[in-house]
């Protein structure tokens, strides 16, 4: 995935090698438009399609950033360890932007106004709060058309094994449509016209809700204890010792004066 292949303009891996070594990258640009002079080819499509995959780095190589930031326009950082976005800013013609398999939070990806972006992939991250991240992608994003998520928490897909079904996902995908009315494609499939009419009608509603993972812990803790043999109580943990107990000792004597009762025409007051 890392070698110099890529058609129709695209950059590789060992391209941007080159470039940082002050080597010129001859032979990353191919295709183009049948008919134009190949100067001006290359010309429009250098640097169009970057792809700096499987690199295992934390950040976007500055490299990277500083050479290819106006010509950019499709971006591939798949399959890194990315922690951060930092320095996306800068491509200003970026329009698709592949960030599937990396280790990217709900605090990481703040991601910042990209207009001319049409398509984002965010498969296979450490994504959860649903929420926030339509809010960043409503801001971010205004002209978005095609979204995936799988593999995030925030995706409730039965096929990953969350512990949802295909209603959970149908619920899901109504409230993300209902969030993002300009998507056409979400995760695997087209956006039916269904659909757009049921999140309209319905997906503010729509939102699933799955328990914090403490809550799973907690009762896989609690199971452990009964499975052990030790009784479960939700009670506090006694301080008191065998022949160390403290109480208080009462007693409450009740009176019956019965003024208003009528059965008191046949009840005399000796016997009250």
């Amino acid at each position: 995935m890392a070698d110099s292949s890529n058609a129709g303009g695209d950059v590789s891996v060992r391209d941007v090698g080159r470039a940082r070594d002050g080597e010129a990258s001859e032979g990353a640009i191919r295709g183009g438009v049948g008919g134009q002079p190949k100067a001006a080819r290359e010309k429009r499509e250098e640097g169009a399609h970057v792809s700096y995959v499987g690199q295992d780095v934390e950040a976007i190589p500055p490299e990277v950033v500083e050479r290819y930031k106006s010509t950019a326009r499709r971006l591939d950082l798949s399959y890194n360890k990315l922690k951060s976005v930092v320095g996306i800013e800068q491509f200003s013609c970026l329009e698709e932007l592949v960030l599937d398999n990396n280790e990217l939070t709900d605090s990481s990806l703040a991601l910042p106004l990209l207009p001319r972006l049409h398509t984002l992939t965010l498969n296979k991250n450490q994504i959860r709060d649903i929420d926030r991240l339509l809010a960043t992608l409503t801001k971010a994003c205004p002209n978005l058309k095609y979204l995936s998520l799988l593999g995030n928490q925030a995706c409730p897909n039965e096929l990953l094994g969350s512990g949802h079904d295909d209603e959970d996902y149908q619920r899901y995908r109504y409230f993300v449509i209902h969030k993002l009315p300009g998507l056409t494609f979400l995760d695997s499939r087209a956006v039916s016209g269904g659909e757009r009419k049921e999140a309209k009608r319905v997906g503010a509603f729509m939102r699933v809700v799955r328990p914090p993972d403490e809550t799973f812990s907690e009762a896989s803790k609690v199971s452990k204890e009964t499975s052990s043999g030790q009784e479960y109580t939700p009670l506090p943990a006694s301080t008191d010792t065998s022949g160390n107990h403290r109480g208080v000792f009462g007693q409450c004597k009740y009176v019956y004066y019965g003024k208003h009762s009528e059965g008191n025409r046949f009840i005399r007051n000796n016997q009250l």
